[in-house]
């Protein structure tokens, strides 16, 4: 489809034809997530805080999420596991409504580009980060991993970003039309392995090796500089 009518006779962009920007805004809650995970494991398979750490940072680096792992070699329900980490995080005291993020998403031109949350997280955990900081509004709708359902299918797997696409009504001949921007090196060349365009934001000011530096950022405003057209 292309450009539709509007009521006053004038011609709008079709949504459904629309690029789609997809990412989920960086939350800073890692160091306490990562405790939560640590003691969750310990507690659960019965080790030590140290071996759990090491398991930890194996299944995270092996399956791109720590709970995916947990699953396939533990049998721990994931659902169980999202109350006791993501669900038990004190996001009301770690998070704050943040005005620079919304003047950043605001300055998105909605007639160009469609603006989608693509998580790793379960539902809850990322309606709560969007609510806490204030920028539900902004976006179409949130594409998560659902811990319900098996097999387990997370960033940087292929099925993820295709899941993406289908929910957001997107044709699978539609990758150059998809947008990504993730903290995460691997999920980024995932996304790029996938045909998408990846850009990598690099927090705290490190750099990436796995990813070229025309596609990597410190700020989310640095976006302006690589796709232009999306912007006011």
């Amino acid at each position: 489809m292309g450009d539709i009518g509007s009521s006053n006779g004038t011609t709008v962009p079709d949504p459904s034809s629309l690029p789609v920007l997809f990412f989920i805004p960086g939350s800073k809650v890692q160091e306490t997530l990562s405790e939560l995970i640590d003691t969750y494991i310990s507690n659960q398979l019965s080790i030590s805080k140290t071996e759990a750490i090491t398991l930890h940072a194996k299944y995270f680096h092996q399956y791109g999420q720590t709970i995916e792992g947990l699953i396939r070699h533990h049998e721990i329900n994931a659902l169980h596991y999202n109350s006791l980490v993501d669900d038990a995080l004190p996001l009301e005291t770690l998070l704050k409504p943040n005005p620079e993020l919304k003047t950043f998403l605001n300055s998105i031109d909605r007639s160009k580009v469609r603006l989608r949350c693509l998580t790793n997280a379960y539902i809850t955990h990322a309606r709560r980060v969007l609510k806490i900081l204030g920028i539900e509004a902004f976006f179409e709708d949130v594409t998560y991993v659902d811990y319900g359902v098996l097999p387990f299918i997370c960033k940087p797997q292929a099925g993820m970003f295709g899941k993406a696409m289908v929910e957001a009504g997107l044709g699978v001949g539609d990758v150059e039309k998809c947008f990504f921007v993730d903290d995460s090196v691997g999920n980024c060349v995932g996304a790029r392995e996938f045909g998408w365009n990846a850009v990598h934001l690099v927090e705290g000011g490190k750099s990436s090796s796995e990813f070229d530096s025309q596609a990597r950022i410190q700020r989310l405003e640095e976006l302006v500089g690589i796709w232009p057209d999306f912007f006011k």
